[in-house]
């Protein structure tokens, strides 16, 4: 099975991946891993290895690719997939998560692949989750073919999986 999770920061689509892939053996991949080289520097990767890394995922059985972006370089991950889930839980549920995040990992108390500051966060509440905009996520994934799955939670997701399996 190839499952595209898309959501907002704090709807929790990294957890449910990494869930998901526990549960059913699917490996998952975060886009934000494709983009930035987690070294050091937390560099951008050039687009020719963001676009080949994504190339030898889609190439795979099967995957759950997780991530905000949902337009140009990643449209390829939505028409290649057999489920598109737009995780979208309520807005201050995704506040309280980012805060959270932030505290944990600023703290040293939870680990996080990057040093999130101040100003991060700030354009993670206001721009990337409260400015999220679903309904172009909706447009774009209908207009590639698919009718997507709107989703509060993993719960939410593991249901329409296993109907899916039971139909099959």
């Amino acid at each position: 099975m190839k499952i595209r999770i898309i959501g907002s920061c704090g709807s929790g689509k990294s957890t449910a991946a990494k869930q998901l892939s526990e549960k059913y053996g699917i490996p998952c991949f975060e886009v934000d891993n494709m983009i930035w080289d987690r070294s050091e520097d937390n560099l951008k990767f050039p687009e020719e290895v963001r676009d080949a890394n994504l190339a030898s995922i889609l190439r795979s059985d099967s995957w759950i690719i997780e991530g905000v972006q949902y337009k140009e370089w990643t449209l390829s991950s939505i028409e290649q997939a057999d489920l598109v889930v737009i995780l979208d839980p309520n807005v201050y549920i995704r506040d309280y998560r980012i805060i959270k995040r932030f505290i944990l990992s600023r703290t040293g108390i939870r680990p996080w692949n990057y040093t999130q500051t101040f100003g991060n966060l700030c354009k993670m509440l206001v721009h990337w989750n409260h400015g999220y905009d679903y309904r172009g996520a909706i447009e774009v994934v209908q207009e590639q073919g698919k009718q997507p799955i709107l989703a509060k939670s993993r719960k939410d997701i593991e249901k329409h999986i296993d109907r899916c399996s039971l139909a099959t």
